[in-house]
């Protein structure tokens, strides 16, 4: 399975990069999450148990975080919950004076006969996607204020 959001902010990317690579951050600045909990640090990765919300329907799961400022990308591997596996990468992109911020999941859902409809038609389209697009939503939106408000 395969997902990829993306939305135009203007910001510059590395303004954005900024708020988003910063975990401690989420949780404040994300209604639709329940929590961000960091279990562990060390100087490369970030291990957190993240819970948001897709409606009324909680999700939760755990992930490994590794930021790379040069890159300006944030990768997690989730390693626990419904999507333990799953891949996403967060890309932040010069265009049009401001930044394309882009998410790609990939999840190879190993479910037995329906792993790939499940993937693409449940998990994908009905949690990762909508929740995604609230997260860069708000991230739009924080970002934005700051850039006015400078």
């Amino acid at each position: 399975m395969h997902s990829s959001t993306s939305m135009w902010i203007q910001a510059s990317p590395r303004e954005v990069f900024a708020l988003v690579s910063d975990l401690d951050r989420w949780e404040r600045s994300l209604p639709h999450y329940r929590y961000v909990r960091i279990l562990r640090r060390t100087h490369e990765t970030t291990h957190a148990a993240m819970s948001a919300r897709r409606g009324p329907v909680p999700v939760f799961w755990e992930a490994i975080q590794i930021v790379d400022h040069e890159a300006l990308t944030i990768r997690f591997r989730h390693v626990r919950g419904i999507t333990r596996g799953m891949e996403v990468l967060w890309s932040f992109a010069p265009e049009r004076n401001g930044t394309l911020a882009r998410v790609d999941h990939e999840l190879d859902f190993r479910v037995p006969l329906l792993g790939g409809w499940l993937g693409r038609r449940i998990i994908a389209r009905e949690f990762i996607e909508p929740i995604v697009k609230k997260t860069l939503t708000c991230f739009r939106e924080l970002a934005e204020s700051r850039v006015q408000a400078a």
